[in-house]
């Protein structure tokens, strides 16, 4: 004994704000090959406009199931693929060659230099204090402003590795 078929609806918005309706009623819609609706039409102003419609083409009370097989019309009718194919992951392109950005390389001139002392700060100087002192500095070493590159490099230095002293969480 088989069951009788049962009229089946999906409602979709369009880009115009409308709605667009696709019934089948004739066979269940199916995904692979996908099946095209027994009637579609798109323009309702309300989902119960389109569900009226749709009722009214099959001739008999319809249920309504999942948005996507109206999408999936729609996008037929567009010229497109009924499902979309799922995304490839995309792997992590590499990281640069060069040096790490994550600690930043103390340079020769400053081993054994404290980032504060180079700057000229207390050890418990704000982040605001920082960043005075390095643009201070900044204007005076900046090899474009006629300083020295090297000295620059190690004013920078100290600027990043004081600011990552402050964000870093207090050992106990």
């Amino acid at each position: 004994m088989t069951l009788p078929l049962r009229g089946v609806y999906a409602v979709t918005p369009t880009r115009r704000r409308r709605f667009l309706w696709a019934a089948w009623w004739t066979a269940e819609p199916a995904r692979e090959p996908f099946r095209p609706p027994d009637a579609s039409q798109g323009g309702a102003r309300t989902v119960e406009e389109a569900r009226a419609q749709a009722e009214r083409a099959a001739g008999r009370p319809l249920v309504e199931i999942e948005p996507a097989w109206a999408t999936a019309w729609t996008r037929i009718l567009r010229g497109e693929p009924p499902w979309p194919k799922p995304r490839a992951r995309r792997e992590a392109p590499p990281p640069p060659p060069g040096p790490s950005r994550r600690a930043p390389s103390r340079p020769a001139s400053a081993r054994g230099a404290s980032p504060f002392a180079v700057l000229g700060l207390a050890e418990a100087a704000s982040a605001d204090e920082i960043r005075q002192a390095f643009r201070r500095l900044a204007l005076v070493t900046h090899p474009d402003r006629g300083g020295d590159a090297g000295e620059f490099m190690r004013v920078k230095w100290a600027h990043d590795e004081a600011m990552a002293r402050l964000t870093r969480p207090r050992r106990r």
